[in-house]
């Protein structure tokens, strides 16, 4: 039997291996519909004509001469150019990276030459050559690709998914021994009961095992964490009181699969476990203009040493939030008196208002 779960868990770890190699990074846009892609880009363009006018200029007179130059025609530019790329996304994304960051170049240098060639008369400051704009624009624009595409490898997929694989087989052996024990005490007194304890098991271990790099609709990770929290119900007993606060849950919101269950699992063992007494759990997600709020509780004790696991799931929900979100999403915990919580906030996103 040892044999069979060593020759399995080494074909799962191959498995593994192999999708990853097959879907590591191979270049693409950024979202140019994310909050915080914008404000990089803004960010950016205003730092490099800030250094490049303080190079330039001789003379304080100079510089602030040469501000007003620049800003004439790079604030109106850089806004056009992100609505362009705004409304532009959803085709911009459909092409390979080589042939999307072309594209990008080439609509910066059209909307540069329409611009200058709509304002330079109308200024009250000589503009330079065109050409000069060129070079800046174009400089400017492949920098900034080439910083959202080693960005884009940096946090990979493929990268993410290793780490959240490690996590999983730390915390699976424990869930699993623990669920099968507390299964067993039911097969002759509730046969029914055990074997529904199974088939969610069962379902659990599927999705954990899967290739969890695509948004899943949040009702669906709420069906997962009620199968795993009646998993360990039947295990825990009275000790475990649940509360859910899910009336105005936007249900079709689309979130990164196992960000909630991980905290929950964390909730019962670092929350629950070291209690003799009953405590309680507590789910409160709930939508709010354009944001997705899942706040969870969990009784908290000082001084406990188990807090080490409880730090390396929030850090890979944090890695995968970012990911997927970037700037539009957090992940804050804090401990109010003998109570942890942890507060995440999602874009409220579903099919019909995710970006193309």
């Amino acid at each position: 039997m040892t044999q069979s779960i060593n020759q399995n868990t080494r074909a799962h770890a191959g498995q593994t291996l192999t999708r990853m190699s097959q879907n590591a990074y191979s270049g693409a846009l950024p979202n140019f519909r994310n909050l915080g892609i914008l404000l990089r880009i803004l960010l950016s363009v205003h730092i490099v004509a800030l250094v490049a006018v303080v190079l330039k200029s001789p003379t304080l007179a100079a510089t602030g001469e040469q501000l007003m130059e620049v800003a004439a025609l790079v604030e109106p530019l850089l806004l056009l150019t992100l609505v362009a790329l705004y409304v532009l996304n959803g085709t911009l994304a459909r092409l390979p990276f080589v042939a999307g960051a072309a594209a990008v170049i080439a609509l910066a240098l059209l909307l540069t030459t329409a611009l200058y060639s709509a304002t330079r008369n109308h200024l009250p400051i000589n503009l330079s050559g065109i050409e000069r704009y060129w070079l800046l624009v174009g400089l400017v624009t492949t920098m900034l690709l080439c910083y959202f595409d080693l960005r884009g490898r940096a946090l990979s997929p493929a990268l993410s998914e290793a780490r959240l694989q490690a996590l999983q087989a730390r915390i699976r052996p424990h869930f699993l021994f623990n669920s099968i024990n507390a299964v067993l005490s039911l097969i002759r007194q509730e046969p029914k009961r055990a074997e529904t304890a199974l088939e969610d098991m069962a379902e659990l271990f599927r999705v954990l095992m899967a290739d969890n790099r695509e948004l899943t609709p949040l009702a669906r990770e709420i069906e997962l964490c009620r199968q795993y929290l009646g998993l360990e119900q039947l295990r825990l007993g009275e000790r475990l009181n649940v509360e859910w606060h899910i009336d105005n849950m936007p249900a079709d919101a689309l979130i990164p699969p196992l960000v909630l269950q991980p905290l929950l699992e964390n909730a019962v063992y670092h929350g629950i476990e070291p209690r003799t007494e009953p405590g309680v759990v507590s789910i409160h997600v709930y939508a709010s203009r354009d944001e997705v709020h899942a706040v969870l509780r969990n009784p908290y004790s000082p001084g406990s040493d188990n807090h080490i696991g409880n730090k390396m799931a929030l850090g890979n929900i944090r890695e995968r939030l970012q990911l997927h979100f970037d700037a539009e999403a957090s992940l804050t915990s804090r401990v109010v008196g003998d109570t942890y919580q942890v507060h995440i906030i999602m874009p409220n996103r579903n099919e019909r208002k995710k970006s193309p």
